[in-house]
């Protein structure tokens, strides 16, 4: 298992699309978050040693970035054929999903440390240094890495649908959209009353919010944590109705 999470790392990393995938969401953000000074993410020009616009623009991001990621990852290997190679394997199907949806969380935290030089960055320019609330900024940080690994976990679940990576990643970009916002946009249809706390409950991004306040709930923990399993077990179900 632990060998296939490599190849699929090292296959990201050595093909071009990759390298230009990561480069031009780390790009994107940079220009948005200190370069752009019209630009309502400016850092700097907002005046406040904070991380927010990061936390604001990320997920959005991620909608483009993550569904880039994991579209290849069983759509590639339907097309090729060596997707009955991998279920040869000494692997249980659960075993293989995992396998790529790890890989795939580890591309995600790759995009993600370097923005932790911003950090370092609001922390020495801060007046006075070091004036900055380190524990919403942890916990946004956590709420990032727990919701890209959702939207992997979708990913996935995309991929193992459409033999084309083309399809793969729009059907992605549509299941992540819908759980980011979609059932929050749903929610409001219902008005106030248990249905609409029902729907709006499902929202990824209610989740994230909340643990971006730097409170750590275990509630928004359970939450994301059984969507990843939810898609991951999905994803499982997709792959053995091969051997139908």
């Amino acid at each position: 298992m632990f060998s296939l999470i490599l190849k699929e790392i090292n296959s990201f990393l050595n093909s071009l699309i990759g390298y230009i995938v990561l480069v031009v969401f780390l790009l994107t953000m940079g220009l948005f978050l200190w370069i752009f000074p019209d630009s309502s993410f400016n850092i700097l020009s907002a005046g406040y040693a904070n991380l927010d616009s990061l936390f604001v623009i990320t997920p959005w991001m991620y909608l483009l970035l993550i569904p880039a990621i994991t579209m290849r990852l069983f759509s590639e290997e339907k097309k090729s054929g060596t997707i009955e190679l991998l279920l040869t394997r000494p692997l249980t199907e659960m075993q293989l999903v995992s396998a790529k949806f790890f890989a795939g969380v580890i591309l995600v935290l790759f995009s993600l440390l370097p923005t932790l030089v911003y950090y370092f960055t609001i922390h020495e320019i801060s007046l006075p240094v070091g004036n900055v609330d380190s524990g919403a900024i942890l916990g946004s940080y956590i709420g990032l890495l727990l919701l890209g690994a959702s939207f992997v976990a979708i990913g996935i679940f995309s991929s193992s649908l459409a033999d084309n990576q083309v399809v793969a990643f729009i059907i992605g970009f549509f299941l992540c959209l819908i759980c980011l916002k979609g059932f929050e946009s749903i929610s409001a249809i219902f008005g106030i009353g248990k249905a609409s706390t029902l729907v709006f409950g499902l929202s990824f991004n209610a989740h994230y919010l909340s643990l971006s306040r730097g409170v750590i709930d275990t509630r928004d923990l359970v939450f994301f944590f059984s969507a990843i399993l939810c898609f991951l077990f999905l994803t499982r179900m997709v792959i053995e109705s091969r051997k139908w």
